[in-house]
């Protein structure tokens, strides 16, 4: 089989494409042809060396795809060849076969391409366990998400509309701006303006009746980070997701103090390997609203293997607008 393997840690040119040996699955394993596999932010961190988990050398990166069940281990009583599934798993997608445990599976709805299935994977786990498990999301309440137009972002968008919330959408262009008005979103903050530590907070402010946003869904990270956390309602929640600008923020503890607001992080991964029970629940919960046509994943643009540091490197400088998909056809 075809892979894209990271030999040495650096920029996303420096993956190369290997022939590998068709893994074999184990006993609770189920091997799939990949049809598509989902590009992240955090597959950039892996594939230059500053994530916090990261296989060793040589390896294939990657972690989430989709396809067809082609052999199961002796255990596996949940899928059977020939059935379509989606997988995250931590490292390994960006081939054309692929094994994860069981467990770790989930059947794709017919309707559903493959290519919307990775794109409503780690996006759209992520943006519901932060509304929902991490924020305690109620009716209502109003969620202000930055990035708004990215994978996660807009996942998050459409999550907290189909909820019940008032969205604002946090956005750097007038295409993204559009693109989230279009998912859902009831306004749209700039984050290009001038003064971005006041202007966000007067944004906010003068749609919310001053009371601010009561959950922030923040992946930016930076002056960002540092103007919504002047944006949050009093007993607010703000969700720490990434740090896309590059700049890890610090917080004063006396400003959570008078302000009784909540600073939570969120590790999606973490759900996967600690709690795999309420990781399949979430993403049934995420296909039932699929069905309700509640939510949409919005796929960008696919490239081939071959093409996967063009996909990237839209990632990495903010280009994407919902998501990006790797094929292996």
């Amino acid at each position: 089989m075809k892979a894209l393997v990271v030999q040495q840690f650096g920029a996303p040119e420096t993956l190369v494409i290997e022939e590998r040996p068709t893994p074999v699955p184990s006993a609770d394993e189920v091997l799939i042809d990949v049809h598509a596999a989902g590009v992240n932010f955090p597959d950039l961190m892996v594939i230059d060396g500053t994530y916090q988990i990261l296989p060793p050398l040589p390896f294939i990166p990657g972690k989430e795809c989709a396809g067809v069940v082609k052999a199961v281990g002796s255990c596996v009583t949940s899928v059977k060849p020939g059935d379509r599934v989606m997988m995250q798993i931590e490292y390994g997608a960006f081939a054309q076969q692929v094994v994860a445990n069981q467990i770790n599976c989930h059947a794709v709805p017919d309707a559903m391409s493959f290519p919307e299935a990775v794109a409503m994977g780690l996006s759209y786990m992520t943006a519901h366990f932060a509304l929902v498990d991490r924020a305690q999301l109620k009716p209502g309440e109003t969620v202000l998400v930055t990035g708004a137009a990215g994978g996660v972002g807009l996942a998050a968008v459409q999550i907290a509309k189909a909820l019940g919330a008032i969205v604002l959408a946090a956005v750097d262009s007038p295409e993204k701006a559009a693109v989230a008005k279009a998912n859902g979103a009831d306004h749209v903050i700039d984050t290009t303006v001038a003064d971005l530590r006041n202007a966000l907070r007067e944004e906010v402010f003068a749609v919310t009746a001053k009371r601010g946003a009561d959950v922030i869904l923040d992946q930016v990270g930076g002056g960002v980070f540092d103007a919504c956390l002047r944006a949050i309602a009093w007993c607010g929640r703000m969700v720490v997701i990434g740090f896309a600008s590059g700049r890890v923020p610090e917080i004063k503890a006396g400003y959570i103090l008078v302000k009784n607001i909540a600073v939570i992080g969120l590790q999606i991964s973490d759900y996967r390997d600690r709690q795999p029970d309420r990781f399949r629940a979430m993403r049934q919960e995420l296909l039932d609203l699929y069905s309700a046509g509640k939510i949409k994943p919005h796929v960008m643009a696919t490239y081939a293997l071959k093409d996967a540091a063009l996909a990237l490197n839209a990632v990495k400088h903010g280009k994407v607008i919902g998501k990006v998909v790797l094929t292996t056809a």
